[in-house]
């Protein structure tokens, strides 16, 4: 016996997970994301919501999930420069003066994702799998 869910449903039954940490954007964002893969490799995903808790989780953002995942991201992903004053190599503020990260960091790290698993960004925050 099989059932064919529709986005909606199947982004409840990840909401419903009550050991899982999804927002509602979030799980939409998964559902979407597994739905394209089913479109482009023409074939069924079955929908198992424990393996999809272990295999991905939610981050409000690319720091957010550095921070969990590094010890010292600002050193990981930390922008090295040649101090023009000095002529020696320094490690760049990871913030410039408005308080935002550096495109170059954020760069880096969705780069790192990218190289080692799957990163879905949505409006809201971000998906990456585990690796």
């Amino acid at each position: 016996m099989k059932k064919i869910l529709n986005t909606s449903e199947a982004a409840s039954l990840l909401m419903s997970d009550e050991n899982a940490d999804w927002t509602m954007a979030g799980a939409r964002a998964l559902v979407e994301h597994l739905e394209q893969i089913e479109e482009d490799c023409e074939t069924e995903i079955e929908f198992d919501r424990v393996e999809l808790r272990s295999s991905y989780s939610e981050y409000e953002s690319l720091i957010d999930w550095a921070d969990q995942h590094f010890a010292n991201y600002r050193e990981e992903f930390g922008i090295e420069y040649v101090n023009p004053m000095t002529g020696e190599s320094d490690d760049q503020s990871v913030l410039d003066c408005d308080g935002n990260f550096h495109d170059e960091v954020l760069d880096s790290i969705t780069r790192y994702i990218q190289d080692h698993g799957q990163l879905i960004e949505f409006d809201g925050g971000i998906i990456v799998s585990e690796f």
